[in-house]
């Protein structure tokens, strides 16, 4: 079996979001600006409620999706289709923009943890102006399958013919894994599918040691052999079909050219990035 090795390894950077919540930003770093196609992944986890109570006011999206995946905590959104949902333990929030759209995330808790993550998955070209769509996903609904050595919370796409309920616009696949001391974990993978590894608790080996709060990104070709050595694991395992097209990004939009940029923000200033 042919099996896949780490290409980069990356450490996020710290920074702060939104009105002011502090998260660590991964992908969407000058040290990994994008993984197509993946366009941002951060993670965001404290105690301190000044770390998160200011939330993240209203604000547009136009051209992508983002999926936000919480461990712990209670977040409310609101967009501008009327759409309203609670985000809370172990639940999904899946939000295309399409062309256009005004939402907030704010908390719904004043002390206690918040954890969890936000993956921006681009848009193909075809499908920027899309009709804007939400989806609640409760973690009730989302399939969790036990295996030797650790179980897998399987989000979207597929996993032994079991597929998790979220629903993306092009190919990609979303899984939580855990993984106990000295086990391993295997699957296939399609080949020139861009694939990373995010560890949020202990640390695993592929070809290589993976640390706590490191993202791997693997190569493209081969399937997927992970293993722990003394530490029980925690990572998020998401790969993507490449999209292969140009992006052109400005704030919270992201689309293919310089011109459908300045046309969003003046969509947004005059009131019609949302009809």
């Amino acid at each position: 079996m042919n099996v896949r090795k780490i290409k980069k390894i990356v450490r996020g950077i710290e920074t702060s979001d939104g009105a002011g919540v502090n998260l660590t930003r991964i992908i969407g770093t000058p040290e990994l600006n994008m993984l197509d196609p993946f366009l941002l992944l951060d993670e965001f986890g404290s105690n301190n409620p000044n770390d998160y109570i200011a939330g993240f006011p209203s604000h547009p999206h136009r051209g992508f999706e983002t999926i936000t995946y919480m461990l712990n905590g209670k977040f409310r959104h609101k967009d501008s289709a009327g759409n309203q949902g609670l985000l809370s333990d172990g639940s999904v929030q899946w939000m295309t923009a399409g062309r256009g759209v005004i939402h907030s995330e704010m908390p719904e808790q004043t002390e206690g943890l918040v954890r969890g993550f936000q993956l921006w998955l681009n848009l193909p070209k075809r499908l920027k102006m899309t009709t804007p769509s939400y989806h609640d996903i409760p973690n009730e609904i989302i399939p969790q399958i036990d295996f030797p050595g650790g179980k897998i919370k399987i989000i979207s796409g597929k996993f032994q013919n079991i597929t998790g309920p979220g629903n993306p616009h092009t190919g990609m696949f979303y899984h939580d894994i855990t993984l106990n001391k000295d086990s391993n974990f295997s699957m296939p993978l399609n080949d020139g599918w861009n694939v990373f590894i995010y560890v949020y608790e202990g640390s695993i080996v592929i070809n290589k040691k993976v640390q706590y709060k490191n993202l791997a990104v693997l190569n493209n070709i081969g399937d997927l052999e992970i293993f722990t050595k003394n530490d029980n694991a925690k990572f998020i395992l998401i790969g993507g079909e490449p999209l292969n097209e140009p992006v052109a990004r400005g704030g919270p939009f992201v689309m293919n050219t310089k011109q459908e940029i300045l046309q969003a923000f003046s969509d947004y200033q005059n009131g019609e990035l949302v009809k």
